[in-house]
């Protein structure tokens, strides 16, 4: 059980990162709207350096190369999957919706966020399994990944409408399925690689078509040289924390 029990708390303590955005409940309205837009465009950037320098190289990595085909396969189909739920989301926001002023990127957020902290549990509870040490490092690895990735997240679901008390919230009970990942991985700890084989390039495709359907669009309204560093930036650090 001591294995479990590493798994357990590293995770919850990953899943803790998500409330990094609450600093910004300590900021003027009128400077966290200037830097809403900012968030975004890093959100945007760090979303498709994950999936090209951390999903989709881990997933060939997994499967080889020899079956590569598969990996795209499964990307392609995550994009599209988020096409049409973010098509189902908006004729649902037009005819039943309560609130249409939030957004549907911040659903689609959410949930591609929530399969993202999965995988991240998966590969914790793999590393465990292997070595208490590549476990540590993995958990190190995967923190610094999520800092950037929360903070952008955050800044995503205020921009896209939710009040900040509640996407703090939402934002952690999306990072909570780290725990569920870490817990799945640990009883299937002979099939995790199987596991990831899917959700690794299927989230990839998530982020790809959030960040150039929905982010990217938002901040080439205001052309603006500070939102392309911000995008450049997020990409950067994906690049720098592997």
């Amino acid at each position: 059980m001591g294995i479990l029990f590493y798994i357990l708390i590293s995770t919850f303590l990953v899943s803790l990162i998500s409330f990094l955005g609450a600093i910004t409940l300590f900021l003027k309205e009128k400077l966290l709207n200037e830097i809403l837009l900012i968030l975004v465009a890093f959100s945007a950037g760090s979303l498709l350096g994950g999936a090209f320098f951390h999903l989709i190289p881990e997933a060939i990595e997994r499967v080889g190369i020899e079956e590569i085909f598969d990996v795209f396969l499964y990307l392609i189909f995550g994009f599209c999957t988020f096409f049409i739920l973010e098509n189902f989301l908006n004729w649902h926001h037009h005819h039943a919706m309560k609130h249409p002023e939030i957004k549907s990127f911040s659903y689609l957020i959410l949930i591609s966020d929530t399969i993202h902290n999965f995988i991240d549990g998966l590969i914790i509870a793999g590393s465990f399994v292997v070595s208490f040490q590549i476990g540590v490092v993995t958990v190190l690895a995967v923190a610094l990944h999520e800092i950037p990735h929360e903070l952008g997240n955050f800044g995503v679901l205020v921009y896209g409408g939710f009040k900040k008390t509640k996407a703090l919230f939402l934002n952690f009970i999306s990072a909570l399925a780290a725990i569920f990942g870490g817990l799945f991985g640990f009883l299937l700890s002979k099939k995790i690689g199987n596991s990831t084989i899917f959700l690794l390039p299927f989230a990839a495709g998530n982020f790809i078509y959030i960040a150039a359907s929905d982010l990217i669009p938002e901040i080439k309204q205001k052309v603006s040289w500070i939102y392309f560093f911000a995008f450049l930036l997020g990409i950067g650090i994906m690049l720098l924390v592997k």
